[in-house]
């Protein structure tokens, strides 16, 4: 921890001069509505980043309602915890109504080249979960 500055809080309230040499973004994109905001949050991580830094972003990817197979793989591991069926079609109606992942990897891969990121490699995925490293790019 003697080399790491940890932040608490939001990008808006960093210095505008900050300057990092990594950034991690995770569970959050997903959160986002829309991919304005998505990239206004990832233009703004790359604006505090040194030329090359490197960003680590993970998180849901996919339309949940587009992976019927994946969402049933959910249900049944909240399951196999103890979840009742009750609180499994809870949880999957609150996934289905309260997030706006990417639609898709190549989604992913779209934000980070717009926002003035490198290719991404995926190191990382779990049913609709993937984490991916990149580079701030110029």
């Amino acid at each position: 921890l003697d080399r790491t500055t940890l932040h608490l809080g939001t990008l808006e309230d960093l210095a505008a001069d900050a300057s990092y040499d990594a950034a991690t973004l995770i569970g959050v994109l997903h959160h986002l509505e829309g991919d304005d905001a998505k990239g206004r949050m990832l233009r703004s991580i790359r604006a505090h980043l040194k030329r090359g830094a490197p960003l680590i972003v993970a998180g849901n990817h996919y339309a949940y309602a587009s992976q019927p197979l994946l969402l049933a793989a959910w249900g049944q591991r909240w399951r196999q915890h103890g979840a009742t069926p009750d609180e499994v079609k809870a949880k999957l109606g609150k996934i289905l109504q309260g997030a706006d992942p990417p639609h898709s990897e190549a989604a992913v891969q779209k934000l980070l080249h717009d926002a003035g990121f490198g290719d991404a490699i995926r190191f990382f995925s779990s049913l609709f979960w993937g984490a991916w490293l990149t580079c701030k790019v110029g």
